[in-house]
């Protein structure tokens, strides 16, 4: 059996290519999600990685959820932030619910997450933290003051904790998709898609989750132990950062 990886927004969207790409590389895959059973379910009986329900947002939870994964396939590893929700509002129309759930979810999930498998990494003198943040945490995005603050807060939390587990072979690294070729985004409308939104992607297309992916392997790795505190984007050179 390989290094445990447990994959937050696990079976769905990016967060299942990750976990799919992330067990044919030889790892035993835990896949968190919050509350789509039917997906889950779907997810498992397709792929055999086991799904997991808790909620990023509430702390005891993500220890609970930890110790389940710890107990039933061994400590993580590997763990990916991935799990995220939207609740887009042009700022004055903005709730204090819609501000507080995204960032509850974006940014206090990666600590909810990550705090309880950091003391058993350290002790491994291994770790491996990949964050999923976005294009509009380094850009911003009308609409989404709550999102974009929330997936900039990503790349401060990835940048501090990088230092902190440097000497204890803890990486800890994020990716900043762009548009990808998710259920969410194939469900926007195809002429918004085809005339002001791929328009503005040098590369001429959306991005797949499995190139998304295939960051996310290679972060875990060995071989990407010199490399952290890192931002790395993917966004067909929407936004060179």
């Amino acid at each position: 059996m390989g290094r445990v990886a447990l994959v937050t927004g696990g079976t769905r969207g990016i967060g299942a290519a990750i976990a799919i790409a992330l067990r044919d590389a030889g790892y035993s895959v835990v896949a968190n999600y919050a509350g789509n059973e039917a997906a889950a379910a779907a997810f498992t009986a397709g792929t055999g990685i086991p799904a997991m329900k808790w909620s990023v947002a509430d702390y005891d939870a993500c220890a609970a959820g930890a110790r389940a994964v710890a107990e039933a396939h061994g400590p993580v590893a590997v763990l990916v932030n991935n799990a995220g929700i939207t609740r887009d509002a042009m700022f004055h129309k903005m709730t204090r619910a819609q501000w507080h759930e995204v960032i509850d979810t974006n940014l206090t999930g990666l600590f909810n997450m990550t705090h309880p498998v950091w003391g058993g990494m350290r002790d491994a003198k291994f770790g491996r933290v990949i964050n999923i943040s976005s294009i509009n945490g380094q850009k911003g995005q009308a609409g989404q003051a709550n999102y974009s603050a929330s997936k900039a807060g990503d790349l401060g939390f990835t940048r501090a904790l990088a230092q902190e587990g440097a000497r204890a072979g803890i990486t800890v690294n994020a990716i900043c998709p762009g548009y990808v070729a998710t259920e969410m985004v194939r469900a926007i409308d195809e002429t918004v898609l085809a005339e002001r939104i791929i328009p503005q992607i040098p590369v001429g297309r959306l991005g797949e989750p499995a190139e998304i992916a295939r960051i996310a392997v290679f972060l875990a790795s060995d071989e990407a132990g010199f490399i952290t505190g890192s931002t790395i984007s993917a966004n067909g050179g929407q936004l060179i950062a």
